[in-house]
């Protein structure tokens, strides 16, 4: 295989058996990107157009969205509910860059997808299921590396910082993107894996076993190293090209259902230890004592999120039970609720990219405001049940 780089987005592949690639790196962001797009596809005239993109997301790109469809109250029984928070933190990042340079996060992936379509020529959706990815990242990532990839998407989501064109340009310089994955590798190396490197393999094996003699393949420029080399092994027979282990979600392992279980356990003991120490009403009352800092924690952060006031009560009086059940949470009872009292309206969702772009959008848009509810009263439940720890510790002498 040989690779013939034209510029820091442009590279001409050969592969051994002749067939012929042109790889195009993009940012998602950048007008010059689509331009880039558009001519090169028109230069070149493939048989076959790859693009960066599963078909789930290229619906929501495409067609015009029923936010009426959307039940957050389904979404957060089913468990989704940090899913929708972590995908809308970044959604309004992407909008937010876009904005600023006048072109939609993804417009020349749909550029692309466009051309193929109007001249007939077979098209190739090569990414991985979005929510695929999503599941992976965030089963191997630790409870340490959730919180810092929370907080990282919700930082740059409020973040007013501005990237001017020429800023955004010089992210698809191979320099600067390979100093920003060995950043992302040192702090957030489970994510890393697999937004990065698996989908880096996703994408190369895609476009590698399509059909075509002459294709052009249109990806991120952070995917552009890592997908030539997973090309030349494929071509040195040194990796498989099945996909199918990274195509599903990892099973959850012994020790993460276990670990769901050390509140009740550590309470239990706590108790117990109080009964044999200093009899049956000390110990019960080590009991009413955590389940006063569960609730109260609770209430505290479900009134910071501005909670309806009757939600915010039943919250916290339910929230130690919760706590004692390692299948429900008190974040989910608390959202549902909070949706039923204040149900949102098409508008909320119609909104919710750009209001979630500032604090104040959090507290009015009323999906957002459901996930602020969630958030913050998981929050207090999980604070409130550790800090009554220590104190309960230390009247077992």
């Amino acid at each position: 295989m040989t690779v013939e780089k034209i510029s820091d987005t442009l590279h001409k592949i050969t592969f051994n058996d002749g067939r012929r690639l042109t790889l195009i790196g993009t940012a998602h962001v950048s007008s010059e990107s689509v331009n880039l797009v558009e001519s090169t596809i028109e230069d070149i005239k493939p048989d076959r157009v790859c693009v960066e993109i599963d078909s789930s997301r290229l619906k929501s790109k495409s067609e015009e969205k029923d936010y009426k469809s959307m039940d957050i109250r389904k979404v957060l029984k089913e468990g989704k509910g940090f899913f929708l928070l972590a995908n809308t933190a970044l959604a309004s990042f992407q909008k937010r860059m876009g904005a600023q340079t006048g072109i939609k996060p993804g417009e020349e992936l749909l550029t692309a997808v466009k051309y193929a379509k109007e001249n007939d020529i077979p098209l190739t959706l090569a990414d991985r299921d979005i929510q695929v990815t999503f599941k992976r990242a965030w089963a191997k990532s630790s409870l340490w590396n959730k919180i810092k990839l929370l907080s990282s998407l919700l930082s740059a989501a409020f973040s007013n910082e501005a990237l001017t064109e020429e800023e955004l340009e010089a992210l698809k310089k191979q320099d600067s993107l390979e100093s920003m994955m060995k950043e992302i590798a040192k702090e957030l190396p489970s994510v890393k894996e697999v937004l990065i490197d698996e989908r880096d393999r996703y994408l190369a094996t895609s476009v590698y076993k399509a059909e075509g003699e002459n294709k052009i393949a249109v990806i991120g420029a952070g995917h552009t190293g890592g997908f030539i080399k997973t090309l030349d092994a494929l071509e040195k027979n040194e990796i498989s090209d099945n996909l199918e282990e990274i195509s599903k979600v990892p099973p959850k392992k012994p020790y993460t259902k276990a670990l769901s279980y050390i509140i009740p356990a550590v309470i239990a003991i706590i108790v117990i230890a109080g009964i044999i120490s200093t009899g049956w009403q000390q110990g019960l009352m080590m009991f009413v004592y955590w389940m006063i800092a569960c609730a109260g924690m609770t209430f505290i952060f479900s009134v910071l999120a501005l909670a309806h006031p009757l939600n915010a009560m039943l919250s916290a009086i339910t929230a130690p039970f919760f706590a004692l059940n390692p299948v429900l949470g008190v974040g989910m009872f608390a959202g549902v609720l909070e949706a039923t009292f204040k149900k949102p309206k098409v508008q909320d969702f119609e909104n919710m990219n750009d209001d979630a772009a500032k604090l104040k959008g959090w507290y009015k848009n009323r999906i957002l405001h459901v996930l602020t509810v969630f958030l913050l009263s998981s929050v207090g439940s999980v604070i409130g049940s550790f800090v009554a720890f220590p104190f309960l510790i230390s009247h077992l002498s």
